[in-house]
Parts: structure tokens; sequence; C-alpha cells
């Protein structure tokens, strides 16, 4: 399941990097948050870390773009989450 919640995470945030603009931007940013929201359900804050630890090294290396602005979507999620 991880790996499946990872590629949707990784097509959400390169989508919302690369259209800015979009309408659609706030139905992606909810997904996001219930992808986050899953993560924290099964496996907790390290769960959460993990994968957007993964995620950011992805956009870097493969779009050249930072990630690290979307991590404050998932704020809310756990005390413990504050970005």
């Amino acid at each position: 399941m991880d790996a499946y919640l990872e590629e949707e995470l990784y097509d959400t945030l390169v989508y919302c990097i690369q259209n800015p603009e979009a309408v659609d931007l706030e139905t992606k940013r909810k997904r996001a948050e219930e992808i986050g929201k899953e993560l924290f359900s099964d496996g907790g804050v390290d769960a959460m870390e993990n994968m957007f630890y993964s995620i950011e090294f992805r956009v870097k290396d493969e779009i050249g773009q930072d990630a690290k602005p979307y991590r404050s979507w998932w704020n809310g999620i756990s005390n413990e989450w504050k970005y």
C-alpha cells in the first residue's frame, strides 16, 4: 500500500508544482492530506517523515524542484508534524 500512496503523493505534488494556477489545487491538497492521515494511522509520524523524505529527493532529482513547502499540508495531522 505504501508504494501506491508514494506514487500518488509524488504525482500530486509534481502536478501542483508544475501547475500552480490550476483550478483543482484544493482538491489535490485535500488528497495529499488524506494520504498523510493514512500514513499516520498506519505508521505514525515516522511513516510520514520517511514518505516525504523519499518524495523530496525524487522531486528534486526528477524535475529539479523543491517539495518542502508542501510539507505544511500535513500540519494538524499530528502535534509532532510542524512545518
